[in-house]
């Protein structure tokens, strides 16, 4: 990869979840956007996108909890997510939830700056620092991520960067987790099946670690897999460029 154009300042938008429940991602994704030459800048009033309230039909609330988050977000830096699921509803329904209103026109220019991690730091990937690991990992297709963003290629690119690591593509990497929000609570038996099967494929791979662009999948697949006494570690993808910066052989 070639790109080298950089912005001075970016604005990290971690989201609920990995703020919440894994911090250590957003962490290690504002120390990979740092090392890559980037000016971090996080808004605390940013807290969440309102996805869960909108996936549930619950409109008005989903525009409640947006609000703070769209304001807090306002500027000219691009705005980069710890997720692919968060990235899809800022970029694609946000212009619809808040459209009619007074904030309609900031919707559509916060939707326009928001860009998902891994797609961002892959075009600053000649700044980074030497990467090497050992690890043998796998990579899941977040759904949102896959689907609503058409990311692909720029996750895998960024494990291929890091000399030594091992990525072993499971079968059916595209299939859902089963995780999805609010599904896995309404579908739980459906949701563990899905994740069971999602955890014998990348168990299949002999791979030690699964890598993914967004926590609630790796929250759901390592779940099932601590529950079934599968040995699989779950890493958010920044993880694996933090550690593979920092200790050379992670």
């Amino acid at each position: 990869m070639t790109h080298e154009r950089q912005p001075k300042k970016v604005i990290l938008f971690p989201t609920c979840l990995v703020d919440l429940m894994f911090p250590d991602a957003a962490r290690a994704a504002e120390r990979v956007l740092g090392r890559a030459g980037c000016n971090v800048d996080f808004r605390a009033q940013a807290v969440c996108c309102g996805q869960p309230a909108w996936n549930s039909g619950h409109v008005e609330a989903a525009r409640r909890v947006a609000r703070g988050t769209l304001e807090a977000l306002r500027g000219a830096e691009p705005i980069v997510t710890c997720s692919g699921s968060c990235t899809t509803m800022i970029q694609h329904y946000w212009p619809e939830l808040f459209e009619d209103t007074p904030l309609e026109s900031a919707a559509r220019d916060v939707a326009a700056r928001v860009r998902e991690f891994s797609s961002f730091v892959a075009e600053l990937i000649s700044l980074l620092p030497e990467l090497r690991s050992a690890r043998v990992v796998t990579y899941h297709d977040s759904c949102h991520m896959l689907r609503g963003l058409g990311i692909k290629d720029a996750p895998r690119d960024l494990l291929g960067a890091i000399d030594g690591l091992e990525l072993r593509e499971m079968e059916g990497s595209e299939r859902c987790c089963g995780f999805g929000g609010t599904f896995s609570i309404r579908y739980p038996e459906l949701s563990c099946a899905m994740a069971d099967e999602k955890v014998d494929d990348a168990a299949s791979t002999g791979a030690t670690t699964v890598v993914a662009s967004d926590i609630g999948c790796l929250m759901h697949i390592c779940g099932r897999a601590d529950a079934r006494g599968v040995a699989l570690e779950g890493r958010y993808i920044a993880e694996i460029l933090e550690g593979s910066m920092e200790e050379g052989v992670p």
